[in-house]
């Protein structure tokens, strides 16, 4: 659900980057392996009807 309404890390992470001044440039290539990530990932739920195991266990570490 987060994935589908924009709220998710990756969708975060694009947001602070174009928001940023100075990070557009230097982070364009973190935007594009951003998008690529959420391809890949679209694509293994259509296949497997579950988010991808990197992002369906991933927590928070200290």
């Amino acid at each position: 659900m987060l994935v589908m309404n924009n709220l998710d890390r990756f969708h975060l992470v694009g947001d602070v980057i174009d928001r940023v001044p100075g990070l557009q440039n230097v982070g364009a290539h973190v935007k594009q392996m951003i998008r690529n990530k959420l391809i890949e990932h679209k694509q293994y739920i259509n296949k497997y009807g579950d988010d991808l195991p990197e992002v369906r266990d991933w927590t928070w570490h200290y």
